[in-house]
């Protein structure tokens, strides 16, 4: 499998290809459709980050403003108060690479001189394009997510995706993004309205290698996995994994996930397998 470097701020990288990385979701608000308010005093915050990497994860995702629908806005100084505490104790401690989960450009200056590497954002640089600037001037790696909200979508989910993120890939160019420090993501459950449409969007995902970059999937403990399980968030781990493995065959780098361990074992298996394809064994 190929290896691709990708590039982020403070001078930091990461290979991705031959081995899936997982991202550990740290979720600093009180209203998370999960953990709402588990993590939002930042010494919990920071606690739980330290458990996510002595899991294995590679990066943690700090988000200080939930997403989920019928989520409530806050300011950007209510964000910030939240998230930059904990992204500048992990950073002084140096144990992970540090994400920062935002849609709004000061915060998302704010979070990388404070020591994140990643701005991650979920409305894919076209709610506030500024956020590409950032990236452009700090050299930070980059997730342009899909999006399906406040817009009109294409009956195709496939195709939609296609619009929406070149769409986005302009905006990021034209700040001056480089491509090697982008990383697109599908969006899962973003104005995916049925539990069928984000499973056509994982039978279908590999088509997104077509886009030329590389893939983060973000399923974790989402609402479709309730409905094929029956199984509320809090309960929905293993579901998640077995959509990690399948978007791990399908092409995906990334897995942005609430449960670090049971992903990192059910994918270090898949990539197991993966090299056993991929270089068999010599003999009979």
């Amino acid at each position: 499998m190929t290896t691709r470097r990708w590039q982020l701020a403070h001078g930091r990288h990461l290979d991705l290809g031959p081995r899936a990385v997982v991202v550990g979701i740290l979720n600093v608000t009180p209203d998370s459709f999960s953990d709402g308010g588990l993590f939002i005093a930042a010494e919990k915050g920071v606690e739980q980050a330290r458990r996510m990497v002595a899991e294995g994860a590679a990066i943690v995702d700090v988000g200080g403003e939930s997403t989920r629908p019928g989520f409530s806005p806050v300011t950007a100084e209510q964000e910030q108060a939240r998230v930059l505490p904990v992204i500048a104790a992990l950073a002084a401690s140096g144990e992970a690479l540090i994400s920062i989960d935002t849609y709004r450009e000061d915060t998302a200056r704010r979070a990388v001189a404070a020591g994140a590497h990643i701005v991650n954002d979920v409305w894919g640089l076209q709610r506030e394009p500024g956020i590409a600037r950032i990236a452009a001037q700090t050299g930070a790696g980059l997730v342009i997510m899909h999006t399906g909200r406040e817009r009109q979508k294409l009956a195709d989910v496939i195709e939609d995706q296609f619009v929406f993120l070149r769409k986005s890939l302009e905006i990021a160019h034209g700040a001056g993004v480089t491509d090697g420090q982008i990383v697109l993501d599908a969006g899962f459950g973003f104005a995916k309205e049925t539990a069928e449409e984000n499973l056509d969007l994982i039978a279908r995902f590999a088509e997104l290698r077509a886009l030329g970059y590389p893939l983060m999937a973000g399923t974790s403990r989402k609402r479709f996995i309730g409905n094929v399980t029956g199984r509320v968030p809090a309960e929905r781990a293993a579901g998640t994994a077995a959509t990690s493995v399948i978007l791990r065959l399908k092409g995906a780098d990334l897995f942005r996930v609430h449960d670090v361990a049971i992903n990192v074992d059910a994918l270090a298996v898949t990539d197991a397998m993966l090299a056993r394809e991929t270089d068999p064994p010599s003999g009979h």
